[in-house]
């Protein structure tokens, strides 16, 4: 659209910005991450982070219970599992707020006590966004 000077620059620099984040928001790949962690009588007895690229795309949007994305350092690697871990505390922090399954049991025999406490995120739909610095993750509802 041209203003009444004739010059189209307003018009051709909105657009060039929609487009660009329409790119940024397209480009994301999606990937299935879920996490377990087993402690039994007070010790870690297992943990388990399963991280595979969505091979369909998600069929969901953006969660909006969550305020805002995961953005982690990479020092330009893009190995998501390795990020998670170099980030593992700020990571597990993260999908705490996303909500875990708790599972707990505890029983006594010959007054022995014995507990067992399993902590599950279901596995989730993330659309995972890498840049040269960081990378900002989003999960879809």
């Amino acid at each position: 659209m041209r203003s009444r000077d004739g010059n189209s620059t307003f018009s051709l620099s909105i657009c060039t910005v929609v487009l660009l984040l329409l790119s940024t928001v397209l480009n994301a790949d999606e990937y299935l991450i879920s996490y377990r962690y087993v402690v039994k009588d007070a010790t870690l007895y297992n943990e388990t982070l399963l991280i595979s690229k969505a091979m369909q795309k998600c069929k969901s949007t953006a969660d909006a219970s969550v305020k805002k994305a995961l953005i982690l350092e990479t020092n330009s690697t893009k190995n998501l599992k390795q990020i998670i871990s170099k980030n593992s505390e700020i990571f597990l922090n993260y999908i705490h707020k996303l909500g875990l399954y708790v599972e707990h049991k505890s029983s006594t025999i010959n007054l022995q006590n014995t507990s067992s406490t399993i902590l599950t995120l279901k596995t989730t739909c993330f659309k995972v966004d890498f840049n040269d610095s960081f990378v900002k993750m989003a999960p879809l509802k």
